[in-house]
């Protein structure tokens, strides 16, 4: 009862904009090809997620049919993307950031590409993108991998190094091995940070993968809001935002469930 109370308190604002918002496209105060009215926007939406014109369910399973609409397509097109960049990205800056947060020297000696590589925006990789993987696919991982990596390989560093002193003196007193103290000690303590870290790198790589959609391939929510962009279909484009941010949530909000799982432990989330 209490969190549909809170869900509901939630939706106030979001439904005095949206009621503001169509208030104000009806009175004609600004034109609709500039900005449509909310209705004409889910309009739009739910036609986008119709079953494809002159696809025949006779002659495929029901599934498909019901599969073949564009914007589903789309969304499971810019959806598979993020997962796999981000499991590229993600899985390649874990151990790294493990590693660097461990051990010192090997931290002293990455640092200094890590602090050069860093702040260099996924987009600026596009021309090289390209030019490595060519179209399609491949560059679009590569980028968002890039997307994510930094994220979750600083807050992984973060987290290592940040291990409360107290815990590694206590194991090191009990005898505790080098690996042992890594294991039982110093991963635990530091998993809120990388979990941190995925949240915000996913968070990234769907940033990453619109734009990348917008120049290396031909389908995807970011390649149709490009296309309406031509065409100056106003309610296309902002039918394709909104599908990106509940994709956006759906993710973020397992996410944070997962976190809540694997940190029933930390003082943090106690009530």
């Amino acid at each position: 009862m209490g969190k549909l109370k809170g869900l509901m308190h939630g939706l106030w604002v979001p439904l005095a904009v949206l009621a503001v918002w169509e208030a104000c496209a009806r009175a004609g105060f600004v034109s609709p090809i500039v900005l449509p009215a909310p209705t004409a926007v889910a309009v739009k939406w739910w036609q986008s997620l119709l079953p494809a014109q002159g696809f025949d369910p006779a002659t495929q399973s029901r599934l498909a049919w019901l599969l073949s609409g564009e914007l589903i397509q789309d969304a499971a097109s810019s959806l598979y993307r993020v997962v796999v960049g981000f499991l590229v990205g993600g899985g390649l800056a874990l151990p790294i950031g493990l590693a660097m947060g461990a051990k010192p020297r090997f931290y002293d000696l990455c640092n200094p590409l890590v602090q050069v590589l860093r702040p260099i925006p996924p987009i600026a990789y596009i021309p090289l993108a390209i030019l490595w993987f060519g179209l399609g696919n491949p560059p679009a991982v590569f980028l968002i991998a890039i997307g994510a990596f930094f994220p979750v390989l600083m807050n992984t560093i973060a987290g290592v190094r940040n291990v409360d002193g107290i815990y590694l003196r206590a194991a090191r007193n009990l005898g505790v091995g080098e690996w042992t103290m890594f294991m039982r000690v110093i991963l635990p303590a530091a998993t809120p940070y990388i979990l941190a870290g995925v949240r915000i790198g996913i968070g990234t790589a769907f940033i990453v993968v619109i734009v990348s959609e917008m120049i290396a391939v031909d389908n995807g929510l970011g390649f149709r809001i490009l296309e309406a962009r031509e065409f100056m279909w106003s309610d296309k484009i902002i039918a394709g935002m909104l599908t990106i941010g509940m994709l956006g949530l759906a993710l973020d909000t397992a996410v944070s469930r997962l976190n809540n799982h694997l940190l029933r432990w930390h003082r943090g989330l106690e009530h």
